[in-house]
């Protein structure tokens, strides 16, 4: 005849299971809703975006804010930005460096010069 703290102790156990189980299933559901959640914010953020923008572009205020609220959520810092970002008009252009043309790193002056 089994005891009676067995029975109790089987019967623990198996609540205890029960409850990691059920512990289990809620974080996973969980998990799943913020996944789809966040896998549609970000389909939103692409249309609103555009996959197809320039990259020069200056970010549109509605990615800007998205940004800023995810790194708010999770504490990270938030950079601020004094100025409107330039247009690529406004940024200077890739003008030479002073000496770019004496240098000749083509192959046959290398050879000469190591003979």
């Amino acid at each position: 005849m089994p005891s009676r703290e067995f029975e109790s102790a089987a019967a623990s156990f198996q609540r205890i299971g029960q409850d990691a189980v059920t512990h289990a299933r809620r974080v996973a559901g969980n998990a799943k809703a913020r996944s789809q959640r966040r896998h549609s914010e970000n389909a939103e953020l692409l249309k609103s975006g555009g996959r197809g923008a320039k990259s020069a572009d200056p970010t549109p205020g509605s990615l800007r804010a998205a940004a800023e609220r995810f790194r708010r959520a999770r504490g990270l810092t938030v950079p601020t930005v004094p100025d409107p970002v330039p247009s690529r008009s406004q940024l200077p252009g890739n003008a030479p460096r002073p000496g770019d043309d004496d240098e000749d790193f083509s192959q046959m002056r290398i050879m000469k010069r190591d003979r």
